[in-house]
C-alpha cells in the first residue's frame, strides 16, 4: 500500500481556500499512487486556537459540512482515501470544540471521526475539549489502521492500543515548530514505531501556524524504527511511501 503525508502552510481561518489545497494534494497524492493521505492538525482552520473557541460556530465542523465536498469529491474522483484534521463541533452541550480528524473513504463517504484525547495544557486554556473515546480506529484495503493527534503520541497507551487491537499503521496528525519540533519529531517516531511493532505516518505543517512556525518533515517510519520517506521542511507539497501493510 502507498500512504502519502501532505504538508502545507493553512491560511489561518479560511476553510475554502485550506479545503481547496487539500483537495489540490488529494490528487497530487493520488498520482503518486497513494491510497491513503494525511493532513497536519487543524489543517481546515490552521492552528488557530482563539479564532477557533471565539466562534465555533463558524469554525468547528461536522464531517458531512458542506464546506468539506471539495475534499471529499477530490477523494471520490481519485479513489483516495483521507485523514482530515480540524476543529470538531462539541460533542456535548456547554463544552468546548474538540481536534478531530475525519476519516473520508475512497469514495468520499465520512468513515469515522477521532477526537485528540489529550489536549495541550494551551489547548485546554483556549477552551478545547478532550475527547472521551478511545476509537481512531478504520479497515482500507483490508488493513486496520489508528489514528493520534499530536500530543496523543507522548502517551504510549494511545500507540499501544492501537497495535494490541490489530493495527498495522498508526496515522498522527500533528503540529511540531521550528523551535524544538524536529528534535522531538525524531526521538518520538522512530521509538514509536519501534516499540509498538507499527508503520507510522506523521503529516505535520510546514510554516506558520498559529503561535508557532511548522518545521515540516513529515515522514513515514517502519516497524523497525527506520525511516522510509521524508518531506523537506520548508517546502509544501505530498511524500509518499510504498510498505508492505
Amino acid at each position: 500500500m502507498i500512504i502519502a503525508s501532505a504538508q502545507f502552510t493553512a491560511r489561518p481561518g479560511d476553510i475554502e481556500a485550506n479545503v481547496g489545497t487539500m483537495a489540490g494534494l488529494v490528487r497530487e497524492a493520488a498520482g503518486k499512487g497513494a491510497s491513503l493521505v494525511a493532513f497536519p492538525e487543524l489543517a481546515v482552520t490552521g492552528y488557530e486556537l482563539a479564532a477557533v473557541t471565539a466562534d465555533p460556530g463558524r469554525l468547528a465542523l461536522e464531517p458531512g459540512d458542506p464546506r468539506l465536498g471539495p475534499l471529499r469529491a477530490a477523494c471520490r474522483e481519485t479513489g483516495t482515501a483521507a485523514v482530515v484534521n480540524c476543529a470538531g463541533t462539541p460533542r456535548e452541550a456547554g463544552a468546548g470544540p474538540t481536534i478531530s480528524a475525519f476519516v473520508y473513504g475512497p469514495d468520499g463517504a465520512p468513515v469515522t471521526r477521532y477526537d485528540k484525547r489529550h489536549v495541550t495544557e494551551k489547548e485546554t486554556a483556549a477552551g478545547f475539549a478532550a475527547g472521551t473515546e478511545d476509537g481512531g480506529r478504520f479497515v482500507l484495503d483490508g488493513v486496520r489502521i489508528g489514528l493520534a493527534i499530536c500530543y496523543d503520541v507522548d502517551f504510549p497507551d494511545i500507540s499501544a492500543r492501537a497495535a494490541a487491537d490489530g493495527c498495522a499503521l498508526l496515522v498522527a496528525t500533528s503540529l511540531y515548530g521550528s523551535d524544538g519540533g524536529r528534535e522531538e519529531r525524531e526521538r518520538l517516531f522512530p521509538a514509536l514505531a519501534r516499540d509498538h511493532g507499527l508503520h507510522v505516518l506523521l503529516a505535520n505543517h510546514v510554516g506558520p501556524a498559529g503561535d508557532y512556525v511548522g518545521c515540516g518533515g513529515s515522514g513515514v517510519w517502519g516497524p523497525d524504527g527506520g525511516l522510509l520517506a521524508a518531506a523537506p521542511e520548508a517546502a509544501a507539497g505530498v511524500v509518499t511511501a510504498d510498505v508492505p501493510l
